[in-house]
Formats: C-alpha cells, sequence, structure tokens
C-alpha cells in the first residue's frame, strides 16, 4: 500500500478550505465568462458551476516569438488567458529570450513574481521604493534557479548569455497587471505633459520630446525613470506593510503569523535567490515535490506566493492531497501527466481531469483534492505556482493513517464504510510523503 492511495472514500472526507486572495472564492471555483454590456465588476462573473468542464482549467503554451525589437516574448496564463484562474489569486507566464533578449523595466501593481530559469542565464533585478532609498538588488541567474521579485516593484531580466533562455514565472494574482515604465511614461494616452516630465526625471525638453515620439518598443530608461517608480502594495497573505519583509528564525517561545523580519538594512540579493536540483525520484512514489516557499527562501515572507519543482519517473505519483492555503497552477516542462481535482461535497465531489503534455498548464483550486500521475513511458517534470508564502501540503492518506496520535479506528471505519481490521492494517503501514 505504499504506492496506494484511497479514491472515492478517502476524497470524500475532505472538503475544500477556502482562506481570503484576491478576489476571495466563496466556491469550489468560479470560472468566469465574458462580462454583460455594460456591466463592469472586480474580476469576473462566473460560469455556471454545472456547465464546467476540465478544459476550464487547461491551457497549451508554445514558446513564445522573440522576433521583435527586445528579442523577449512573454506568453501569460492569466483569467483572460485561462478563465478557471478567476477568484484562485495566481496565474503564470512563460518569457521566452533571444541572445541580448529584454524583459524591460516594468511592475505587476497587483503581483509578486517568483521566477525559475529552465535555460540560459538572465541578469536579473529589482529596485526598492523610494522610502527604501531605491535600492537595486541584482543577481545572475542560470538553470534551475530561482529568484523573486516583490509586488509592485520595478524589475527586468536580460539574456545575457550566448544563447536562448527560457524562464517560467508565478505570480500571486489571477490579473497581475504589467506596467511597462517607460511606455507609461511616453506613451500614455493622451501624452504626460513634456514640462511634468522633463521636471520628474531631470531630463532637457528636447530629449523628452524625443521619447515621446519614439514607439518605444526598444528604448527603455534606466536610472531616470525608476526613480519616478515607487512601490504599490497590495492586501495578500499576510499583506505587507513595506517593500519585503526577509524572514528570520522566530524567538525562542514566540510564535507569530509567518515570520519575523530582517532589518532591512542588511537585506541581499541573495535572500531572493535559490537554486534547485532535480528531485530523488528514488522513493516508493517514485516522485519527488521540491518546495520553495518561505522556509526555503526568506525572501518570500508577505508576498503571497511560492513555487515548486516536481520530479516524476515512470509511473511517478504526486499523490490526492490538498494545499489548505493556496490554489496551485503546473506547467509540464517534460513528460506526460494524468492530472485531476475532486470537487467539495457540497458541489458533489466532481472529479475534473486531464492529460498534461509538455507545455501543458492546470488549475488546482484551493483547498480541494487533486493529484499528479506520471503516464508516460520516461521521466517526467512540472513547476507549480502555488498562492501562498507557505500554502501547506496534507496528503490524504497520510492525514487519516498516520496522525499522531492515531485517528481513532472505529471513527475512521465508520468513515470509510470498511471493517476494523482494515483500518488497523492501514495504520500500521509505512505512509511516504511529506512536502
Amino acid at each position: 500500500m505504499k504506492g496506494v492511495y484511497l479514491l472515492v472514500a478517502v476524497l470524500a472526507l475532505t472538503s475544500s478550505l477556502v482562506s481570503a486572495y484576491d478576489p476571495s472564492p466563496l466556491q469550489d471555483f468560479c470560472v468566469a465568462i465574458k462580462e454583460s454590456d455594460g456591466v463592469f465588476v472586480n474580476g469576473k462573473f462566473c460560469k455556471d458551476p454545472k456547465t464546467v468542464k476540465a478544459e476550464d482549467f487547461f491551457l497549451h503554451v508554445e514558446p513564445g516569438n522573440t522576433d521583435n525589437p527586445l528579442n523577449a516574448q512573454v506568453t501569460p496564463v492569466a483569467v483572460d488567458q485561462l478563465p478557471g484562474l478567476n477568484t484562485l489569486g495566481i496565474s503564470l507566464a512563460r518569457i521566452d529570450f533571444a541572445p541580448k533578449g529584454l524583459n524591460p523595466p516594468h511592475t505587476h501593481p497587483r503581483g509578486t513574481e517568483i521566477l525559475i530559469v529552465l535555460e540560459g542565464t538572465l541578469y536579473v533585478g529589482f529596485v526598492t521604493s523610494n522610502q527604501d532609498g531605491n535600492r537595486l538588488f541584482t543577481k545572475v541567474l542560470n538553470k534551475g534557479d530561482v529568484f523573486v521579485f516583490p509586488i509592485g516593484l520595478v524589475h527586468f531580466q536580460l539574456n545575457i548569455g550566448y544563447g536562448n533562455a527560457v524562464a517560467i514565472a508565478g505570480l500571486s494574482s489571477q490579473n497581475p497587471g504589467t506596467v511597462i515604465v517607460a511606455n507609461a511614461l511616453f506613451k500614455a494616452v493622451p501624452p504626460i505633459s513634456v514640462e511634468l516630465l522633463r521636471n520628474a526625471s531631470s531630463l532637457n525638453k528636447i530629449l523628452v520630446y524625443q521619447k515621446e515620439k519614439k514607439k518605444m518598443k526598444g528604448v527603455y530608461l534606466l536610472v531616470a525613470v525608476l526613480a519616478l517608480t515607487s512601490s504599490l502594495v497590495s492586501a495578500y497573505d499576510p499583506s505587507p506593510l513595506q517593500d519585503f519583509c526577509v524572514a528570520i528564525k522566530e524567538s525562542d517561545g514566540v510564535f507569530v503569523n509567518g515570520k519575523f523580519c530582517k532589518d532591512p538594512k542588511t537585506v541581499k540579493a541573495e535572500d531572493f535567490f535559490l537554486h534547485v536540483e532535480p528531485g530523488n525520484t528514488d522513493n516508493p512514489l517514485n516522485a519527488q515535490v521540491t518546495p520553495v516557499a518561505v522556509d526555503q527562501l526568506p525572501g518570500l515572507n508577505t508576498l503571497g506566493i511560492s513555487l515548486a519543482r516536481i520530479d516524476f519517473a515512470p509511473k511517478g505519483l504526486n499523490p490526492p492531497h490538498t494545499h489548505p492555503r493556496g490554489t496551485e497552477i503546473l506547467i509540464v516542462l517534460e513528460g506526460t501527466l494524468y492530472v485531476g481535482f475532486v470537487t467539495s461535497n457540497q458541489d458533489g465531489n466532481r472529479l475534473f481531469t486531464k492529460v498534461l503534455n509538455k507545455g501543458d498548464v492546470f488549475v488546482f483550486p484551493i483547498g480541494l483534492v487533486h493529484f499528479q500521475l506520471n503516464i508516460g513511458y520516461g521521466n517526467a517534470v512540472a513547476i507549480a505556482g502555488l498562492s501562498s508564502q507557505n500554502p501547506g501540503t496534507v496528503i490524504v492518506a497520510n492525514a487519516l493513517f498516520k496522525a499522531v496520535p492515531p485517528i481513532s479506528v472505529e471513527v475512521l471505519a465508520r468513515a470509510l464504510q470498511v471493517d476494523n481490521r482494515v483500518i488497523e492494517d492501514l495504520q500500521r503501514k509505512s505512509w511516504y510523503g511529506k512536502d
């Protein structure tokens, strides 16, 4: 039974846990539909749950076309592209870079970004707010490296390698927004006053006028422009009250909701950086989840997002589990996965499944039981973004049969409608998995 997990009877015990995100989910999901004419809402209208299908949570993503002035392409997977993300507080993007490709200085006004490099070498950085002195934090990232860009701060990525580069970014909003700084300043409609821009950026009038006339596709200001942009902060989990709050180990005997903060004056780029190696799949499940949450990457504290790499050997299984504090958005990098989630009791415990191949994306709503199984002949790899700095994981079988102290045999036998001896046998087994 090390690799065997109960199905319908076990799944029926687990219902959805819901937390306040952007905007708060009040049911298992709220698949977006196009708005009615003349009606505007904060978010999207919901599709009738009875008509929802697995396809509403699925999208295939192709490599982006980098034949443009920036030699880079961002392919977003937000609520407009993937309606199942509505109310779930997370999205994703694939970023492709040709040599010297640039994702120019920009902000996400409603989302923190956590980025992992799949291929190539990137020079990345972000600039803190005026209140923090507009400090620049930079890092050179290689394959497997992870970096965090706090919500609302100006940041960029530049391919400094000789070949192409690819990265996957998770963002802590269904619609994080993007503000390319140069475009906002010099291509506003109608244009911002030349006098205003000249005074704000200490540039002469002719230079400002020239920049307004450009299409700005390949021209982006540096220090003078960055100084115009300050941090925009929104309420997430828990709400950030400054640019960042790098976690430190708690004081003995003191417990808080989240983590204590490091002195901002001592914060370095390394606090937002982590290298991730492929996971060891030599275990009973033939799979390994490598989390990148606040315990592994202190810079995530207060920023409402985390990431995980999942490696699968053939027949590898990430068993039925929930994330009580986070929605998961997953992209397949290699191989073929059979994935699914089960809705709550109130929705009739419906099972939504899909076979995913390289480049496919799927969403698992917060708190719902879900799984991933490698059904291909080779290895499989996936990257998951999660809408919490500490989403938690509850493997259903472990929670039922390896609780400390054990759950009463009578309780489990009656709940699962089996004989006491079946429960006693299950509780004696070694249940693998802790992440």
